[in-house]
């Protein structure tokens, strides 16, 4: 079954679709991981709330997300807003944590007109093509993902958390089994060991679930690094990932995972209206560099995972 499977419409508005809409993911979404809803008319960001409230599942916030996003409307957010020049490496959502969403929708209201794709990949390949030694170290020993917030660096803390409120972040660390610190400065560290590896809890498959090739330095490009290394101490970096023990990961064996999810990268244009649904556990995403004006909002549902 090809990824994502394309559902066509003639025009209609999607509310009026979603019972056999909703019909149609339930019986393809885990064979093929991801659905496209093409050709339906979306008139707002209300619209496409209660398109993917229409699942059964209420929408979910961005806690603890990892990258800048604005609100649109109640679970509704905007796509990552990192500048229109970069690129987002193709990962699942909230894979650096213990608890993800389920499921993930995407809205184009302006596809840009240079592009600002949004590439996809089958992340039980990705696990496949991972070679063997890397796939056998990276689950036997876990992952740790070291953040440091605010400083201008990385995304406020303020915002991560959607509060101001130091007892809320604490609290909240707390109930996902995640360390703190308040530095001197008053920003905040974090540390949380998390899956390198995970289970899908419904088709059984083996999934590659992390953002070990993004959290890594060597994600950076090399001047940026350089300048950062030089700055600042290895533990006040933005972030890094280690292995779940604190030892370092071999910059070889990411750029060997980063290969992979090249190899695997399904691209195609943003058509406006278009709706893409995707079992975030099932397949990755990204976003390519854009030109233009580009708009294009998310939403997610179904929290998994937790505690162990």
């Amino acid at each position: 079954m090809s990824l994502p499977l394309v559902i066509p419409g003639n025009g209609e508005p999607i509310l009026d679709a979603l019972p056999r809409l909703r019909w149609s993911a339930e019986t393809h979404l885990s064979g093929a991981g991801g659905v496209l809803f093409r050709g339906f008319a979306v008139a707002d960001a209300a619209v496409f709330r209660a398109f993917a409230g229409g699942f059964g599942h209420a929408l979910i916030g961005y806690e603890f997300g990892s990258t800048p996003r604005s609100k649109v409307a109640e679970g509704v957010y905007s796509s990552t807003e990192y500048p229109a020049h970069q690129q987002s490496p193709l990962h699942n959502e909230q894979a650096y944590a213990r608890a993800w969403p389920m499921k993930i929708w995407f809205h184009c209201a302006i596809a840009s007109p240079t592009g600002g794709e949004t590439p996809i990949a089958d992340s039980r390949r990705v696990y496949q093509q991972v070679a063997p030694r890397i796939r056998e170290r990276f689950a036997a020993r876990g992952l740790m993902y070291v953040r440091n917030f605010g400083n201008g660096l990385d995304v406020p803390w303020q915002q991560t958390f959607a509060t101001s409120e130091p007892a809320a972040v604490e609290a909240y660390c707390r109930d996902h089994d995640i360390a703190f610190e308040w530095k001197a400065d008053g920003e905040l560290r974090t540390r949380q060991t998390a899956q390198a590896i995970a289970r899908h809890p419904h088709t059984d498959d083996l999934v590659w679930f992390n953002q070990a090739h993004l959290f890594h330095v060597s994600a950076l490009e090399p001047a940026v690094r350089e300048a950062l290394c030089d700055a600042l101490e290895p533990e006040d970096l933005p972030r890094n990932v280690y292995y779940g023990d604190g030892s370092a990961i071999e910059d070889g064996l990411l750029d060997e995972i980063r290969g992979v999810y090249q190899a695997l990268e399904i691209v195609a244009p943003w058509q406006p209206g278009d709706v893409l649904m995707l079992d975030n556990m099932l397949t990755a995403h990204g976003r390519r560099p854009f030109a233009g004006p580009r708009k294009i909002t998310v939403a997610m549902a179904e929290p998994h995972g937790g505690r162990p």
